[in-house]
């Protein structure tokens, strides 16, 4: 059973950043693709940011050139770096691991984001 595990959210003044973390444990596929989520008050969930086991990033417009993506495949970790903070950013953070058959997620972490 693969687990996902978020650590790294907080509350932080807008402007600030904060680093998410995922690890990942149990029979995980080699090829994958893992990304982070979010759902703020009230919205849908939606996608932030993806990174390939290859190391290829895609990013929402809403995140580009503030968040940046990144994995260490040899600890079956990936971190979220999230610098210039908005509010808007304030949401439950989650963590997706996704193979050709299946997909997983963390339990989330809550961001918030103060003005």
């Amino acid at each position: 059973q693969v687990q996902l595990v978020e650590s790294g959210g907080g509350l932080v003044q807008s402007g600030g950043s904060l680093r998410l973390s995922c690890a990942a444990s149990g029979p995980i596929f080699s090829i994958n693709t893992m990304g982070w989520y979010r759902q703020g008050p009230g919205k849908r969930r939606e996608l932030v940011a993806t990174i390939t086991s290859g190391g290829n990033t895609h990013y929402a417009d809403s995140v580009k050139g503030r968040f940046t993506i990144s994995r260490d495949n040899a600890k079956n970790t990936g971190y979220l770096q999230m610098n210039s903070l908005k509010p808007e950013d304030t949401a439950v953070y989650y963590c997706n691991l996704a193979t050709w058959s299946n997909g997983f997620w963390g339990q989330g972490t809550q961001v918030t984001v103060s003005s």
